[in-house]
């Protein structure tokens, strides 16, 4: 969809795909979990790959705008560039992630920057609230069955470390405090890295699209993981609550 980047680069990206195509099919067919958190939790993963998808997806119709105009171009381009004006406010991560820009950078490149990132922020603060609703409005995850935290978090281990509750609320805290920063921590390590990688350049579409979407991708999926590990939380001390009164009622 970007063009003719050379033959090199298409075959490394159909590489790429094949390898995690292999790997999440091997993750979900396996009944012993190795990486992937809540893959028995739907729709936490769905949701995050929806989001990551249409992330690049709509980045990739705007950088196709300037290059080669086409209808579903222009409407994301308009869409992107009226997001730029509502989310462009003095001190928001969009704000912040111009002022991360090389001060070379040309006054196009800029808007093309602050369109680009605005789009892909209120895509992800939609992901964010539409999860959050899911979380208490639906229940999520009870309405899916038994949660095994074996299974659905492979990374934590619950038999160290003391009482559960307190580690997966600190941990859950942890990753929301983490993805609240990273917007306004990544700006700088790009402008750090275009100082010292002339190969690393936003005027490159490939860049552009990757950059944007770890700028905005990353802190909501972690956000979105602190926020399901404090609901974990809340159901194992729900849980804890209900054996305690059935006992002092048996008393």
């Amino acid at each position: 969809m970007l063009g003719p980047n050379g033959a090199d680069g298409a075959q490394i990206s159909v590489l790429v795909a094949i390898l995690a195509g292999v790997f999440v099919f091997a993750e979900y067919a396996s009944s012993y979990p190795s990486f992937v958190e809540f893959r028995h939790a739907p729709p936490f993963n769905r949701m995050r790959f929806v989001m990551l998808l249409l992330m690049v997806v709509c980045l990739t119709w705007l950088s196709r705008q300037s290059a080669e105009p086409g209808v579903l171009s222009g409407i994301v381009s308009r869409g992107a560039s009226s997001m730029g004006e509502l989310l462009d406010l003095p001190y928001s991560p969009v704000r912040i992630f111009i002022y991360g820009l090389p001060t070379d950078t040309s006054l196009e490149l800029v808007e093309r920057a602050r369109d680009g990132a605005a789009l892909v922020y209120a895509m992800s603060l939609t992901a964010l609230a539409t999860f959050a609703l899911l979380v208490r409005i639906y229940d999520w995850p009870s309405r899916n069955g038994a949660f095994n935290v074996w299974i659905n978090l492979p990374l934590f281990d619950p038999t160290t470390g003391g009482d559960v509750l307190p580690r997966l609320r600190r941990d859950g805290w942890l990753n929301i405090a983490a993805g609240v920063v990273l917007p306004f921590v990544i700006p700088a390590f790009i402008r750090l890295t275009s100082g010292v990688f002339d190969a690393f350049t936003l005027f490159d579409s490939q860049s552009f699209v990757w950059t944007m979407v770890a700028w905005a991708f990353i802190p909501a999926s972690m956000i979105m993981r602190g926020i399901a590990m404090g609901r974990v939380a809340d159901l194992i001390e729900e849980k804890r609550r209900r054996a305690y009164a059935r006992a002092q009622h048996a008393g």
